[in-house]
């Protein structure tokens, strides 16, 4: 792995976050800033190394981050598939403009 830029883009699919982000949301995501519970991040599984994922910040746990969506009726985070390393926190939703 070489060099990479300190902020990056990513987009928000399906309705985990929602009401906060809904699918479509584009996002910029800054790299291993300092996260805190309740930060929007941008997060792997262990478990699901494959999947990155938008979630919410919990607690820390294991050396990597507990996360949950917003949207409870939607089990796609750590209550599934465990610990999740944190890639880089969310800053700032940029699409659609509302």
């Amino acid at each position: 792995m070489g060099w990479q830029l300190p902020v990056f883009a990513a987009l928000v699919r399906g309705p985990s976050m929602a009401p906060a982000l809904k699918h479509g949301d584009a996002v910029l995501v800054l790299r291993k800033k300092r996260i805190r519970p309740g930060d929007v991040v941008v997060a792997r599984f262990r478990t699901r190394p494959d999947l990155l994922v938008v979630k919410r910040a919990v607690h820390r746990q294991d050396g990597g981050w507990w996360v949950k969506g917003d949207n409870d009726l939607v089990t796609d985070d750590s209550r599934v598939y465990g610990v999740a390393d944190v890639i880089g926190k969310v800053v700032v939703r940029y699409w659609p403009v509302r």
